[in-house]
């Protein structure tokens, strides 16, 4: 199977294989034998190297996170063999994109101003959760149009942070 995966801005492509001790993964060339487990709906438990990873998937309206223990991923999984695939990817810079709060929490910083450009992966604004920062993410090259975070409040799961055309 073949994947193209943008990860914060960043595009990749992988390989999976199914192999003896579970997958080999082949990421941008790079060899990779992995043994995955999906524990529960949303979250997969990832063995490489003799290290355990848990990664996490949020859907939220303006996509997909991923979350490697509490650090937070903006991500696109497209298979290059779908219609689906090539039809929603072409016009995706195109529409608007909300980033949404991916969790309860407090904006304790707010990065680029109304208006301004920014690039894709570029960060917004800082939500903290459970004393931990989160850096929300910008999921495409565009210009800021509307900033609805303000430092100092309070966010909900799903609130929208911003849209970035």
């Amino acid at each position: 199977m073949l994947y193209e995966v943008t990860i914060d801005g960043k595009n990749h492509h992988l390989q999976l294989e199914r192999a003896e001790a579970g997958w080999q993964c082949r990421l941008d060339g790079l060899v990779v034998t992995v043994d995955a487990a999906l524990n529960r709906p949303n979250v997969l438990s990832l063995l490489m190297n003799g290290k355990s990873y848990d990664i996490k998937r949020e859907l939220t309206a303006s996509g997909m996170n991923i979350w490697v223990s509490s650090i937070g991923y903006g991500a696109q999984i497209r298979d290059p063999r779908s219609l689906r695939g090539r039809k929603d990817g072409a016009g995706d810079n195109l529409s608007p994109r909300k980033l949404v709060a991916p969790m309860p929490g407090k904006v304790v910083r707010v990065l680029v101003r109304e208006k301004a450009d920014v690039e894709a992966g570029q960060g917004i604004v800082i939500v903290e959760a459970m004393k931990m920062q989160n850096e929300i993410k910008s999921p495409k090259k565009g210009i800021l149009r509307k900033l609805l975070a303000e430092e100092g409040n309070n966010v909900n799961a799903g609130d929208v942070l911003a849209i970035v055309e």
